[in-house]
């Protein structure tokens, strides 16, 4: 029998399986993102002085998605909001509600800590905006981004 999917914040052991998922969800999306920025990423996660909010997922013992979220303060409410930056599943454990999981998990931090909203964006065409639509309808915001 399999075990059940287990949320948590990752640990300093987690890097040797998170570095794989990250690769494929940065390669999902067509990325390439530099060695020292993903090494940054990883302390920034494990920093509990940062903004940066990173969760695993487990299955079976082993690591099967992540989620990192960024907190930040608003201009229209007085508690924190947090964006759920990158959320990605092993395309292995998908269908198993691992990904949902991993919003739910976010939505209860939520409540819990008193944020007051958990937004996020994806592409278009992403398969998994059934899941997302499933939290949520989308909103008709554009997304401008400028490299510096």
């Amino acid at each position: 029998m399999s075990e059940a999917v287990v949320i948590e914040d990752a640990q300093p052991a987690d890097e040797a399986d998170w570095r794989p998922l990250w690769a494929g969800y940065n390669a999902f999306y067509e990325a390439s993102v530099a060695p020292q920025v993903t090494a940054r990423t990883w302390q920034r996660i494990l920093d509990p002085a940062s903004p940066v909010l990173g969760r695993v997922a487990r299955r079976d013992g082993r690591l099967a998605g992540f989620s990192i979220s960024v907190l930040h303060e608003g201009t229209w409410v007085v508690a924190p909001v947090c964006y759920l930056e990158d959320l990605f599943v092993d395309p292995a454990c998908r269908g198993l509600g691992i990904g949902r999981s991993l919003i739910t998990d976010l939505v209860s931090l939520g409540k819990e800590r008193g944020w007051s909203r958990l937004y996020w964006h994806t592409r278009q065409d992403n398969p998994a905006r059934a899941l997302y639509d499933s939290f949520v309808a989308a909103d008709d915001f554009v997304r401008y981004r400028m490299e510096l």
